[in-house]
């Protein structure tokens, strides 16, 4: 148990069976893997689709915004998705954040996003401002990267011959704590709530 005291960067998510994670991350290799000193690669154990980031938060918040979650879940059926084709953000032209798109039951998907969003914001969370774009992160182009090399590897995605079409059951809602470490990211679930309507 946590002490009152705790200050805990968390963000809700659903997590990938440690299967898809595997499929997921061989992508990586296709597209040149370790051969690109300007991208970070998302590590395979830490691929995951965000629902909402809620930064730094207490130890009292934890079981709040988990009795939160309990309560969007309880009112809503486990769906399907499909990961699909590749994409970037802000555009493949000049990438900055590449990542993997979402097939099947998107809008169900999007509406379990926007009931907890709703439901957080009573708790003091500030509602998201942009619209939700269902997508798993892959890679991050580091800061400092020139024009070229992000011209040069949004080409390599769109030239790159890769077929993704990994199934994905969402049974569950995790809360979760980031933790960063001069080796990266250790993400830890604080708590995992069904969905049963």
């Amino acid at each position: 148990m946590l002490p009152a005291s705790a200050v805990i960067r968390a963000f809700i998510s659903i997590e990938l069976p440690e299967e898809t994670k595997r499929k997921l991350s061989e992508v990586k290799y296709v597209l040149g893997g370790n051969g690109y000193r300007f991208i970070k690669w998302v590590s395979p154990e830490n691929l995951h689709l965000t629902l909402k980031f809620l930064g730094n938060i207490s130890a009292v918040q934890v079981e709040d915004v988990t009795t939160m979650i309990k309560e969007v879940a309880r009112g809503h059926s486990p769906f399907h998705l499909e990961f699909r084709e590749l994409g970037a953000f802000p555009g493949l032209k000049q990438p900055l954040i590449i990542w993997i798109g979402i097939a099947g039951e998107v809008e169900t998907f999007s509406l379990l996003q926007q009931k907890i969003d709703s439901s957080l914001a009573s708790l003091g969370f500030p509602r998201e401002d942009r619209p939700f774009v269902p997508h798993l992160t892959l890679a991050r182009l580091k800061e400092g990267t020139l024009y070229r090399e992000r011209k040069d590897f949004g080409a390599r995605v769109v030239s790159a011959d890769i077929e993704i079409d990994y199934p994905l059951d969402v049974t569950t809602v995790s809360l979760m704590k980031s933790q960063i470490t001069p080796q990266g990211a250790i993400y830890t679930r604080l708590s995992a709530i069904g969905l049963r309507k």
